[in-house]
């Protein structure tokens, strides 16, 4: 569901870069105040988990359009909605610069749509009120789709709604938004099983690791903390190494919706915004749709999974000391 510069005007996109860095701020003062240092590997190998399987692109069955994972409710049931938050931007960050996956103009769109519906919305009013008297896997199953569903709803509702405020009259509102909300209702339905797969290893693993749950929960740890975490690691290098290469290559939600209404998932746009933000993203996308420039090699895919994973771990890991989160505090 990554939005390309020609779907937003200058002043949507400033208005979402406006809401996103606000709720970024606020973010980054409440991880400031957490104390637990443990969340700084989870942070940053859940973010590369993320960025691997939203190369994964699965086929939504007789639609000819695919969906992948967005994460944000799966980053802040480990992370909260703070940590979770900060996290998904790094993994969209690093996916437009690097890899021009979604406009570097639409990014605080993206931001918006992708990560502050999952990490907020699904976090706060269904992820821990579900979780209020200890989890379970039925719970935790649950409460991953039904808040996969409910805010990739939002998501691509908001997506309409900035494309509306564009002007984008080749997407007239009514129909682009009935194209939209069925198809990523199934994405959601397939996201809230993928991310439900993954809390309930954790919750077997290490349950103490779900956020919002009581401390009293009594399920038994079956691994060691470091052990949960290098599956994870290795899940992300096989995910976005291996698996990648054989994601969908049919349309997502977005472009499918796109091609339905106005008979291309590419508009154009032009203007010296446009031109520059492009000229941006083209010096700084090294792997451009995750292949090598100018090579058919199929092994870019692999190097692209790789690669951005590792620096996602980086991104994640540098900031937490650089803005001292999650920092031990001495006893006063």
């Amino acid at each position: 569901m990554h939005m390309a510069d020609a779907l937003v005007a200058p002043a949507v996109a400033a208005t979402m870069y406006a809401c996103s860095t606000v709720a970024a701020g606020c973010s980054v003062k409440k991880v400031r105040l957490e104390n637990d240092p443990k969340k700084i590997p989870v942070m940053g190998v859940m973010g590369a988990f993320v960025f691997a399987t939203q190369m994964i692109n699965f086929t939504i069955p007789g639609t000819g359009s695919s969906g992948h994972l967005c994460g944000g409710m799966l980053l802040s049931a480990l992370l909260g909605p703070y940590a979770g938050f900060l996290t998904m931007i790094g993994v969209l960050l690093i996916q437009c610069l690097m890899f021009a996956d979604g406009g570097l103009l639409a990014l605080g769109c993206n931001i918006w749509n992708m990560a502050f519906y999952g990490c907020f919305i699904g976090a706060m009013l269904i992820w821990k009120p579900i979780m209020k008297n200890g989890a379970g896997r039925i719970k935790i199953t649950v409460a991953s789709i039904l808040g996969c569903i409910v805010t990739l709803q939002m998501g691509a509702f908001s997506v309409c709604l900035e494309t509306l405020a564009s002007g984008i009259t080749e997407l007239p509102f009514g129909v682009f938004a009935g194209m939209m909300q069925p198809i990523h209702l199934a994405i959601g339905l397939v996201e809230g099983l993928i991310t439900a797969a993954v809390l309930c290893f954790v919750y077997d693993a290490r349950p103490e690791l779900l956020w919002g749950v009581e401390k009293s929960n009594n399920a038994k740890r079956k691994l060691s903390f470091k052990t949960t975490i290098i599956i994870l690691a290795a899940a992300s290098v096989i995910i976005g190494g291996g698996l990648s290469l054989i994601a969908s290559s049919y349309p997502d939600g977005l472009e499918w919706s796109m091609e339905k209404v106005a008979g291309t998932a590419e508009l154009e746009a032009d203007g010296i915004i446009y031109n520059t933000m492009a000229e941006i993203q083209d010096k700084t996308a090294i792997l451009p749709d995750y292949a090598i420039k100018d090579s058919d090699n199929i092994f870019g895919t692999t190097i692209s999974g790789i690669v951005g994973a590792i620096v996602v771990v980086s991104l994640c890991v540098i900031c937490c000391y650089i803005f001292r989160f999650f920092r031990r505090k001495s006893n006063e």
